[in-house]
């Protein structure tokens, strides 16, 4: 029978045991646990799957509390976090693997739920074990061929987009400067704000993805400008697999949208990664703009079970919650509410 053993983080050969897998993530990784814990203010999880004679696999996640239950995540939505899971040896029957991870969950680790995100997760062994499961769609972007066939991949309004750009001035640059983040979450709230909406996330989450990828050279950071030197638009990147990079966000000024310099910057992202080893660029879930890069689609379980039956409601309750906050917020509701609240004080003589 399959087990897991918990290991010590701090003294984990990180770099030795994970280059032997090649389908790990970035997000697989201890700068990223640590970004996560740091940011979810969670307690990281890295659990060594074993036969009765060696290891066979790695799970990857972290323990959170929500509703005062403990919830292991691997991801877990909202956590700007892509895929965790499992690794896995390939003579390993997934089916038994994930049987021993239920066990590890409820039983070792005392939580009440688990998700996780799996790129390799194959659809007949949830459905074998009646998990819950979502889709998460997106595409990725094969870089292996010639750089002409990526761009001759891409929809012609995009090819176009992109050569427009080049003859009206814009530029792409590398940025590492501490600067970027504020560039980048301005622009990010432009964004937002044209939706009604808020960004899901604050400037502190980026200034904590600069602050502990940054270092370890997997981190991409990208800037368009205009013709006049201005910052229009910026994206970050993510690498550290053999041969995947990650989108992980982008924003602009709406005011400049006419110059194109997303897909530009995109275009740009395509080509420094290709020339760097890069195989594949993920796109980081669906979105009707990100069809236009010439991407084949992709679809991947995100996995989720729990101990209790209580749990699922709770979930699907808060999200609900979460999101509507959102649309709160961005409307300006709050704001209007309290100009009301004053006005009424004001009209009845009362000192708000």
């Amino acid at each position: 029978m399959l087990t897991f053993e918990r290991l010590n983080l701090d003294v984990f050969p990180w770099e030795q045991t994970l280059a032997t897998l090649a389908d790990r993530t970035i997000y697989q990784s201890l700068p990223w646990l640590n970004f996560l814990k740091a940011t979810q203010k969670g307690e990281p999880v890295l659990g060594a799957l074993h036969t009765e004679t060696t290891t066979v696999g790695y799970f990857t996640g972290m323990i959170v509390q929500k509703f005062g239950l403990r919830i292991l995540g691997s991801p877990f939505p909202g956590w700007s976090t892509s895929y965790m899971g499992l690794n896995l040896r390939p003579e390993v029957r997934w089916g038994a693997a994930l049987d021993a991870l239920k066990r590890f969950a409820f039983a070792d680790l005392r939580c009440s739920h688990l998700e996780f995100l799996n790129r390799k997760l194959n659809h007949e062994e949830i459905k074998e074990r009646q998990l819950t499961w979502t889709p998460l769609n997106g595409f990725e972007v094969d870089l292996s061929v010639e750089e002409e066939d990526v761009f001759q991949r891409m929809q012609p309004s995009c090819r176009q987009a992109i050569r427009r750009a080049i003859r009206l001035g814009v530029t792409v640059e590398e940025s590492q400067d501490p600067g970027f983040v504020d560039e980048y979450y301005d622009q990010l709230k432009d964004v937002f704000r044209r939706q009604g909406l808020v960004p899901t996330y604050g400037v502190e989450r980026v200034r904590e993805l600069m602050w502990h990828i940054q270092p370890t050279g997997k981190l991409l950071l990208l800037r368009a400008r205009d013709s006049a030197g201005r910052s229009i638009a910026t994206g970050i990147f993510l690498s550290i697999s053999p041969s995947t990079m990650y989108f992980w966000g982008g924003a602009s000024w709406y005011s400049y949208q006419s110059l194109r310099p997303n897909d530009l910057l995109m275009w740009t992202a395509m080509r420094i990664g290709r020339d760097r080893g890069m195989r594949i660029l993920d796109l980081g879930g669906a979105g009707d703009y990100k069809k236009k890069f010439g991407g084949n689609p992709i679809s991947v379980p995100w996995v989720r079970v729990s101990s209790r039956p209580l749990v699922p409601f709770l979930r699907d309750a808060a999200k609900k919650w979460w999101t509507f906050k959102r649309r709160i917020q961005g409307s300006g509701w709050q704001a209007h509410a309290r100009r009301l609240v004053n006005s009424h004080h004001a009209d009845s003589g009362v000192k708000a």
